[in-house]
């Protein structure tokens, strides 16, 4: 069971650390902060730069944290909160499937994230070799209310520009 975690956790972090490289450096193909900024105003947020180089931190952050086990259930928020945002804003709309563009990959990439955090990150872990093993029932339900609140406040955002965009100029 611990290798199985181990395996979860390094390849889910590592894959959504990476695709935070691309949003924050332009590694990997990646498009940096400039052009994911100028893809986010597209999608209706106002300032669509710094929602890029957010989502990149949490993508980054998050991804490495679980890769680690570290602040494992934060992590997971992390990476909850940047797939929720995802699939509300560009993958929902295209249905299931990723070969449509569909919300599949960031939805298996959120319920992984909030799977390791119900697990607990497991012994070969740094919150394990810290004494603090962060997970269980309890931890996976902060990382999912936490992403989802995450979310929330990130589409709020997004919301209110819009309505801000369009309200009547007096």
């Amino acid at each position: 069971m611990e290798l199985g975690i181990l395996l979860l956790r390094v390849f889910l972090g590592l894959s959504v650390a990476a695709h935070g490289c691309q949003k924050l450096f332009g590694w990997f193909g990646g498009a940096g902060p400039e052009g994911t900024g100028g893809f986010f105003t597209k999608l209706g947020f106002r300032q669509g730069r710094n929602m890029a180089v957010l989502a990149g931190l949490g993508e980054l952050g998050g991804g490495l944290g679980l890769a680690l086990g570290l602040l494992t259930p934060f992590a997971a928020a992390a990476v909850i909160a940047v797939m929720a945002v995802a699939i509300a804003t560009v993958h929902f709309e295209k249905g299931f499937f990723a070969t449509e563009g569909g919300f599949e990959l960031p939805l298996t990439n959120a319920v992984v994230a909030a799977g390791v955090a119900l697990l607990g990150p497991g012994r070969i872990s740094v919150d394990n070799a810290l004494g603090e093993p962060l997970g269980g029932l309890w931890w996976g339900v902060v990382a999912i209310v936490l992403g989802l609140a995450g979310a929330a406040v990130v589409l709020g955002i997004r919301a209110a520009g819009r309505r801000r965009e369009q309200a009547p100029t007096p």
